[in-house]
């Protein structure tokens, strides 16, 4: 297993973080990969029979989603049935000496299992819980089933995908799980320096999938505040901005973003355009934007005669910002990827070796590592009960009544 390259392993920055993960599929689990990445120990509660339903999600290889090896690295596994009562009281005890927990199940789920944050706060008042549902732990919608892609319909995103008049589109990946789980994260670490530097108390922290994407919908409502203005969905445009957008090339499409005053001559003289380099009316980004499908027209009149790998030339000379739309082929044989350690080859307990996206973000003096691969359902629960108390005679008993795996 490769991890980001250096002579003596660094310290990890969140060393003796313990945690519970109770989440699956994506949003908590992905919550707790990211922590697990930076040195938090994960213990992650899964269901005896089927575990995470991700094991089984897209693409297999040798009965395992290849998936789960990215989401549940650094992570140990527990079979659990959280819905006796028995290991109901397991959960508790795993709880009562972790510093978090993760869930994002729906609300209420908890409660009814008698572990509500003020039930197992008395036990361990410290306890930093992470909640991550459809529409939050309040509010008319509570109750509500709720997945990634209806968060990013109520957050505003997925009306802005997709062509003008057409269809909205999904942007092809679970974005809001993942910023929902980004959100949950920067909360956790909120928390514990609250209750660490600062002497606090645990807390709950609520995300709720639509407002982590709503969040991140930038001047959305300013705009319609002060203007009434909605925006639109515009393709590949950026609206407002010009010229931002994707230009077609003999072989594919560049992406193009001239739109600062400066970059913007360059690029105009790149393409052969000195006239509107020099034009006054569009010196600045008001005057672009008024002329912007004339500028388009023109970039592309330029990019459509050549590559893409002419374009890219021609744009870095210039220094234009510019780029490829970049495929996992293109990922996987970029150097510039392998040179910042963004794919690593990890080592399945399957036995097979694998590419695996790198740590995000970059830290000089704590980085975060790979330290051990994705677990098989349930190997760790024996040592994990024993870590609780529990001798091999109570272990054994516990799986013979099937509450345990």
């Amino acid at each position: 297993m490769n991890t980001p390259s250096s002579l003596a392993v660094p310290p990890a920055a969140l060393k003796g973080v313990r945690v519970v993960e109770m989440g699956q599929l994506i949003a908590g689990p992905f919550a707790g990969k990211t922590l697990g990445e930076f040195g938090a120990e994960v213990i992650k509660i899964e269901a005896p029979e089927s575990g995470d339903p991700l094991r089984n999600w897209r693409l297999m290889k040798d009965g395992t989603s290849v998936w789960w090896q990215v989401q549940s690295r650094n992570k140990r596994s527990i079979a659990l049935d959280l819905r006796d009562p028995d290991g109901q009281g397991l959960a508790r005890r795993l709880i009562a000496e972790a510093d978090v927990l993760i869930e994002n199940f729906r609300p209420g789920t908890l409660e009814g299992w008698g572990m509500s944050y003020a039930q197992l706060a008395e036990k361990n008042p410290g306890l930093i819980m992470l909640r991550i549902s459809g529409y939050g732990q309040t509010g008319p919608y509570r109750d509500l089933p709720g997945f990634g892609a209806i968060g990013e319909a109520m957050g505003g995103l997925r009306h802005l995908t997709g062509e003008p008049g057409r269809v909205p589109v999904r942007c092809g990946v679970s974005i809001g799980d993942t910023l929902a789980a980004l959100h949950g994260v920067i909360g956790v670490l909120t928390a514990l320096y609250h209750r660490d530097a600062n002497g606090g108390q645990g807390q709950v922290i609520d995300v709720a999938l639509h407002e982590a994407v709503f969040n991140v919908m930038e001047s959305l409502i300013p705009e319609y505040s002060a203007f009434g203005a909605v925006r639109e969905a515009a393709g590949s445009a950026l609206p407002g901005i010009a010229p931002s957008n994707a230009y077609r090339c003999t072989d594919g499409y560049v992406l193009i973003a001239g739109n600062g005053d400066s970059i913007f001559k360059r690029l105009m003289a790149v393409i052969g355009r000195q006239d509107l380099a020099d034009d006054p009316s569009l010196a600045n980004n008001a005057g672009r934007v008024a002329r912007v499908a004339e500028l388009d027209g023109a970039i592309e009149n330029w990019s459509a005669q050549r590559t893409t790998q002419e374009v890219l030339a021609a744009l870095a000379q210039a220094r234009v910002p510019s780029g490829k739309i970049y495929t996992a082929k293109d990922i996987a044989e970029d150097p510039h990827y392998r040179a910042r350690d963004m794919i690593l080859r990890q080592q399945t307990r399957d036995g097979y070796a694998l590419d695996v996206p790198g740590i995000v973000p970059k830290l000089a003096g704590t980085p975060g590592s790979i330290r051990s691969s994705a677990p098989r359902l349930g190997e760790d629960t024996n040592e994990v009960l024993r870590e609780v108390g529990l001798t091999d005679a109570q272990i054994d008993q516990l799986r013979e009544k099937g509450v345990i795996a």
